[in-house]
């Protein structure tokens, strides 16, 4: 909501840039989403290894 509240904003101060940033929105949008992707990864990535090193100290908190 803060988005379209933004880009109204810019239209009524300057048209011709809210209607570039309408256009150019969705292009930003696929180049971004490769980077999204890989961040993902990453986390999904380094959770696994914390698990795998916590997992000994878990085990032991378990037992005792």
């Amino acid at each position: 909501m803060l988005k379209f509240l933004l880009w109204c904003i810019l239209l009524i101060l300057c048209w011709p840039a809210a209607i570039l940033a309408l256009l150019l929105y969705p292009v930003i949008w696929l180049v971004l989403l490769p980077f999204r992707l890989v961040g993902v990864v990453v986390t999904g990535v380094l959770d696994l290894i914390w698990s795998l090193f916590s997992l000994p100290a878990r085990l032991v908190r378990k037992l005792a």
